[in-house]
């Protein structure tokens, strides 16, 4: 059951990590955990993860800890991970390629229908066995298949235009690779993925980890 109070954006960015490790613990057939145990795995401090599920009214048992089983199930279903969400992939280059081959996409939810880029040379070409769609067959493939995902993988100057076009066509979600922050629109949640900002912050550890030795 989830709280009416609003949940920090910061305890959203941690449930994926809780589901998981809770999905390797099932996997190793372990029933159930202590939020001290899983806060060894996970080297986030117990009572941040009890603070944390608190926010969507509390799991577990004192003396008992948590069913890794029901956790699992019950962040998944927070998540939104078993409605199922058909996703599109825009730009077929080869960061395109790759996250269409990913095929941990479907175990969280995320169905791929479809491929598409604008480069005469990549449609009609297979990405395992999704055939590259013409970009400009995108409205009728909206009103067929009927996705709220979809991810951006074209070139910086193009992901405007290509996030306008998709929230015009009734879009709910956008993952942007693309190297540039997409701005809001409404009705449309958008998540900026930086590869690079994440490498610059690797790189602010280890600069500060050598200042400290």
């Amino acid at each position: 059951m989830t709280s009416s109070k609003k949940i920090s954006f910061e305890v959203i960015k941690r449930l994926p990590r809780y589901y998981r490790y809770l999905g390797e613990l099932l996997a190793n057939g372990t029933a159930r955990i202590s939020s001290k145990d899983l806060s060894s795995r996970m080297n986030v401090t117990a009572s941040q993860i009890r603070q944390d599920l608190n926010c969507f009214g509390g799991f577990g048992q004192q003396g008992y800890g948590y069913n890794v089983e029901s956790l699992y199930r019950s962040i998944g279903e927070i998540l939104g991970l078993y409605n199922g969400h058909n996703t599109i992939i825009i730009g077929a280059g080869n960061l395109g390629r790759a996250l269409a081959s990913y095929r941990s996409f479907e175990k969280r939810g995320f169905k791929l229908v479809g491929v598409f880029d604008n480069n005469p040379s990549k449609i009609g070409q297979y990405i395992e066995e999704f055939e590259i769609l013409d970009i400009d067959t995108i409205e009728a493939f909206m009103q067929t298949h009927k996705p709220d995902i979809a991810v951006i993988a074209v070139p910086k100057a193009a992901a405007a235009d290509v996030a306008k076009r998709l929230a015009k066509l009734g879009i709910k979600g956008l993952l942007n690779f693309s190297y540039t922050d997409i701005d809001a629109y409404e009705g449309v949640e958008i998540e900026n993925v930086h590869l690079s900002d994440s490498l610059m912050t690797l790189s602010y550890k280890i600069e500060n980890a050598k200042a400290q030795d």
